[in-house]
């Protein structure tokens, strides 16, 4: 194979900081080629070069032997470059064809844009309809679009972001058929994600970047998960030990819970039944769009429901507000970190102290005690080893992974009986990852129930004892973890049929 990229010595700074450090490395026609590191390791911002987004310092960049210096992404597309990004650009209110045709050059007539998209659809099994609006598609329907619209221009080198993040492992399959098959056509193919078993399964070769330089190459199918891991963080990653799990007393209950979006394009929650127990981890599957958000809502006290109980340790809440929940020891992180879970302008300190004032004690008489504020800000950011360490880092100066560990630890260290999780390692490094994992697994071994919501089907089976699916609003009977194979739970996340007896919980507990 002959090359078709090669980056040569890319240096790319900011102010403080130098994202990529004389890096180098080839992509091959028809390789798939996987780019590694942890967050902050210089991915992003070396495929934004690539891609147009941003000019390197130094260094040169080549495709297919000359040189590619793009000013924008529409130089980059006529080059033949095509990017995928993690959070997808199509507007919900559109059909299909309608935000195909935004992302093409000149005006197509609509008859012919259908047509090529059918064809595209057809070549590379990727079934979409033209004629349906985004805003009813599923994840890997719009991911689908994505793609389509990226080959209806004919792409040498596809740039691929955390690809399967949103997408059941059936859609994640038909996704790396496409890919295969593009690599037998030539494509180049860069691929950035967070599952390294996939990365093994998919990928020819990997580039690693650690500290925004390139630290290893290697054939991802000759290393395991954890040695690739070690090699993108650069120090031995803790293994999680398996742990005995014996349910304790009922925490949380949900009975026919129901709740009506909010958002237009958001999903009813439908007669909803589960109990978390003392000491579970219990992991609730799904994807994205499927309920999850409107479910940590009814949880937190967010929105009041519209039917059905919520019971915390057999006391009805259904009707308090968040504080009130909070003092009773129901704690919640949402998946939305910045402007959700923290506000971005004000400090570590602040943010602390905004979930943490009434259960810390962190107020007297309306007056902040500011010394105990910090102390608890201090506490958090020491027991999770966050970077920067200062009380008063603004939250939005944080990296992602930095910041969900704030998160995370501002909770557990309320000492919560009930801690609810959406997407906790949601875009978190190796190491990042494991640390929330730990914390979350260390809580439940102290008889917290935790409730984890997350796409990545790999992390439930690493954490939880028991597994649920989230599925158009709805929730299948949980069961222990190892009962259901992946592909059991994805059809329970596309809808299929509830859990059977054999490995549901109230069946062996």
């Amino acid at each position: 194979m002959s090359e078709l990229l090669e980056i040569r010595g890319v240096t790319k700074a900011y102010p403080g900081v130098v994202a990529n450090n004389d890096v180098s490395f080839t992509l091959k026609q028809g390789e798939i080629h996987a780019l590694l590191g942890e967050n902050g390791a210089g991915k992003s911002t070396l495929v934004k070069a690539i891609y147009g987004l941003v000019r390197p310092d130094k260094g040169h960049m080549f495709l297919k032997g000359q040189l590619h210096e793009p000013k924008s992404p529409q130089d980059a597309r006529a080059a033949g470059i095509g990017m995928v990004f993690q959070h997808f650009s199509l507007f919900e209110a559109l059909t299909v064809a309608e935000n195909i045709a935004l992302g093409l050059p000149g005006i197509i007539p609509r008859a012919d844009l259908t047509q090529q998209v059918r064809d595209v659809a057809t070549a590379y099994g990727l079934p979409v309809d033209p004629a349906r609006r985004v805003g009813d598609l599923s994840a890997g329907e719009r991911q689908r679009v994505e793609i389509v619209r990226c080959l209806l221009q004919k792409p040498r080198l596809l740039i691929m972001d955390e690809p399967t993040s949103v997408l059941t492992p059936r859609e994640a399959d038909m996704l790396f058929g496409t890919l295969r098959l593009l690599a037998g056509e030539g494509v180049g193919i860069l691929y950035i994600s967070h599952k390294l078993e996939e990365i093994r399964a998919l990928c020819d070769t990997a580039t690693v970047l650690r500290n925004g330089r390139h630290v290893g190459s290697c054939t991802p199918a000759e290393q395991t998960a954890h040695q690739l891991a070690e090699m993108m963080i650069g120090v031995a990653l803790e293994r999680p030990q398996p742990r005995l799990f014996a349910p304790g007393e009922a925490l949380l209950t949900l009975r026919n819970l129901s709740l009506r979006r909010r958002d237009p394009f958001g999903t009813d929650l439908r007669d909803m039944n589960l109990t978390l127990h003392a000491g579970e981890v219990l992991g609730i599957a799904g994807v994205a769009g499927n309920g999850q958000s409107e479910l940590i809502a009814a949880l937190s006290g967010e929105v009041r429901t519209a039917k059905g109980s919520l019971l915390l340790e057999s006391r009805e809440i259904g009707h308090l507000d968040p504080n009130r929940r909070r003092v009773l020891g129901l704690m919640t992180a949402p998946e939305e970190r910045l402007g959700h879970a923290a506000a971005g302008d004000m400090t570590l300190m602040e943010n602390a102290f905004l979930t943490g004032r009434r259960r810390q004690r962190l107020a007297w008489q309306g007056f902040i005690r500011f010394e105990t504020t910090k102390n608890f800000a201090r506490a958090i950011i020491k027991r999770f080893d966050e970077r920067p360490r200062g009380t008063g880092t603004r939250a939005r100066a944080l990296s992602g992974g930095n910041l969900q560990k704030f998160v995370i630890g501002r909770e557990i260290l309320q000492r919560p009986r009930v801690l609810a999780v959406n997407q906790p390692t949601w875009g978190v490094d190796a190491l990042a990852a494991s640390k929330i994992r730990t914390a979350l697994r260390d809580l439940a071994a102290k008889g917290a129930g935790v409730l984890v919501i997350s796409q990545d089907l790999e992390e439930l089976r690493e954490i939880a004892d028991t597994i649920a699916v989230i599925a158009g609003g709805q929730i299948s009977q949980p069961a222990r973890n190892g009962a259901l194979t992946n592909e059991e739970i994805g059809v329970l996340k596309e809808g299929g049929p509830a859990a059977t007896d054999p490995g549901a919980v109230d069946a062996v507990a």
